[in-house]
């Protein structure tokens, strides 16, 4: 499922932002960047933090650091300014020109201002704030995925009751198969026979109808489909403490094989048509299953 959270904080002179965005995908993949450089352990803590909330799809965490400097956080190298000064003004004085009356040029140059802020040190310092703006951002971020939730979860909903009603079209239709074959094999029989179709026996359309029937017979097939329906829609009803994808996932397979069966042994089109409708919802159910955690 999509979404996504966004979360500031202001605290001792350092700003915090923090946006996560997450999108479909059957698995869980995290990236972190940030404008500054993240230690190992920090990043494994915010991985963690986000696997808390998400268990499945790719999510993507921006993380804005904004510190106020302090006059603590910076030394000037009074030796290489010296050194810089003395080179510029000797070759201005062998050149002939003035030499330089400040020494702002200078603080530009490589080697002059150092900055004494250990960024590892400074980002294990910050964490536990950053952490907490993180959270917030993926309190947001799963409000917003609840809501998309419900409206996945009526629309399976919606589409499991009509797999189901296909199903009791089927059932409506099965025992009619068997009698059209009867008459068709009777009809079949009387062209080619002709006159001698006389000796054909009533008894031997009724066994070959009833061979037929047997290996046509999706009365199982029909109980299972419909078992599956079911408990899709108590999972979704009652998903209970585990993530219910996996077991809707295994239940959308488990339908398909059934509706598979039934339409390699059912030899009439009207069943045919229904076997191809209800593919097509369980296909339907399979897609937005995939993106359930």
């Amino acid at each position: 499922m999509t979404g996504f959270g966004e979360a500031r904080l202001e605290k001792d002179e350092t700003s915090f932002r923090v946006e996560i965005r997450a999108v479909n995908n059957r698995f869980l993949k995290i990236s972190i960047r940030c404008n500054e450089d993240l230690p190992a352990a920090a990043e494994n803590e915010i991985e963690n933090l986000v696997r808390k909330y998400i268990r499945r799809g790719t999510v993507q965490v921006a993380l804005f650091l904004d510190r106020q400097p302090r006059p603590g956080d910076y030394r000037i190298n009074t030796q290489v300014l010296l050194g810089y000064y003395r080179q510029v003004e000797a070759a201005a004085l062998d050149a002939g020109l003035t030499p330089p009356s400040g020494i702002e040029p200078f603080l530009v140059l490589p080697g002059i201002v150092s900055e004494l802020v250990d960024p590892s040190a400074y980002v294990a310092e910050i964490l536990p704030s950053l952490l907490t703006v993180i959270a917030q951002a993926l309190e947001q971020l799963q409000a917003m995925r609840i809501r998309e939730g419900h409206a996945m979860a009526a629309d399976m909903r919606a589409t499991c009751l009509r797999i189901y009603s296909l199903s009791e079209e089927v059932e409506q239709r099965a025992p009619m198969v068997v009698e059209n074959y009867r008459q068709r094999l009777q009809e079949r029989m009387t062209r080619l026979l002709g006159e001698a179709a006389e000796v054909l026996k009533p008894e031997d359309i009724l066994k070959e109808a009833g061979l037929f029937a047997e290996r046509a017979d999706i009365s199982e097939e029909i109980v299972r489909l419909r078992s599956h329906v079911q408990q899709f829609l108590s999972v979704l009803e009652s998903p209970g403490e585990e993530p219910p994808g996996r077991r809707l996932e295994f239940l959308t397979q488990e339908m398909f094989r059934e509706i598979n069966t039934m339409g390699a042994k059912a030899n009439d089109a009207e069943i045919s048509r229904c076997v191809v409708e209800m593919k097509t919802q369980v296909e339907r159910l399979r897609e937005m299953v995939q993106n359930v955690e």
